[in-house]
């Protein structure tokens, strides 16, 4: 008989890229303990789930890409009664998990947690920090519930992202700086100082680069910032000035430095907030997204996911 461990191991393997070692420390089990039980499941359908060389697992068989496939929905169903069970089993309580980057974890959503927080006091807030396409990586994978994060590097066809805001972008450099004097802020007049850049998997870095280059202009940059504080220290040592989220510029903190608007230079970036479409929805989610984006109203939300899965069936 198939069991629900099986699966989960199955899963892990492929997502540590086949190395059974990384997949067993992972979901705290032995390696020989999570290859027997591999083992035993293809025996039991009668077909290779992984591709094996020299006793190494190198790739899915054909048939093992369905299983994944099919493990990973049986997972979700199951995850999705134990979410039904604590949504109408009397419960206020349960963990919201959400994956996000460091630009909104530490500008966007402190507000929107702190009245989430209020509204719901027994839920426990976790917090995954990545890159755009980290964090929705995370919510694929069941690691977390919802992700808030910009444009990915990849799509993500069964994740149901959802338009929330806008972010624009300012220039930010060390108070009295020269380029604070110029009457109409450019391209060129920016190129003309080096640059603290954005990390290259965030959509702020490629929007901004974008903008240079339509231009023709090659900005001198000095080094990639992991986020935005790191990037606001160097700025103000006075190594260079960064573009970055209006939002990541605050003036209570940032006393040593100065904000320029430049949305009318650089495209702005669209923060989705991104779900599963294969799970049931915990109510103080559908809470959570609204606090965060007001016209993303539970039933709105639960329409287009309504629709995705009508989409998906049709296919």
């Amino acid at each position: 008989m198939v069991q629900l461990r099986q699966l989960r191991y199955v899963i892990e393997v492929n997502r540590q890229g086949n190395h059974i070692s990384a997949a067993a420390d992972a979901l705290n089990t032995s390696q020989p303990g999570m290859s027997k039980q591999i083992q035993e499941l293809e025996l039991e359908l009668g077909f290779s789930i992984f591709q094996r060389s020299r006793n190494r697992v190198t790739g899915l068989t054909d048939p093992g890409r369905e299983v994944v496939e099919i493990a990973q929905r049986i997972l979700n169903e199951v995850q999705s009664l134990k979410n039904i069970r604590e949504d109408y089993g009397a419960q206020e309580g349960g963990t919201l998990t959400i994956a996000t980057t460091h630009t909104h974890a530490r500008y966007i959503l402190p507000r929107v947690i702190k009245s989430f927080v209020q509204r719901h006091p027994h839920v426990r807030i976790g917090l995954l920090q990545g890159n755009p396409t980290e964090i929705c990586e995370a919510v694929e994978t069941g690691k977390a519930d919802i992700a808030v994060g910009t444009e990915t590097m990849r799509p993500f066809p069964h994740l149901l992202r959802l338009p929330c805001y806008q972010i624009t972008r300012s220039l930010i450099a060390p108070k009295g700086h020269p380029i604070f004097r110029v009457k109409t802020l450019t391209l060129e007049a920016i190129a003309k100082y080096p640059m603290i850049a954005h990390d290259p998997h965030r959509s702020g870095r490629w929007k901004i680069l974008d903008a240079f280059e339509k231009k023709g202009i090659t900005p001198t940059i000095l080094f990639n910032a992991v986020d935005a504080d790191v990037g606001k220290t160097y700025v103000e040592m006075g190594i260079g000035i960064a573009v970055m989220a209006t939002d990541a510029f605050d003036p209570a903190h940032d006393r040593a430095l100065r904000a320029r608007d430049a949305s009318h230079l650089f495209e702005a970036s669209t923060s989705y907030v991104t779900l599963r479409t294969d799970t049931y929805i915990r109510r103080f989610i559908f809470d959570f997204i609204e606090l965060l984006t007001p016209a993303l109203t539970p039933d709105h939300v639960r329409a287009t996911l309504r629709a995705r899965e009508r989409e998906r069936a049709a296919k």
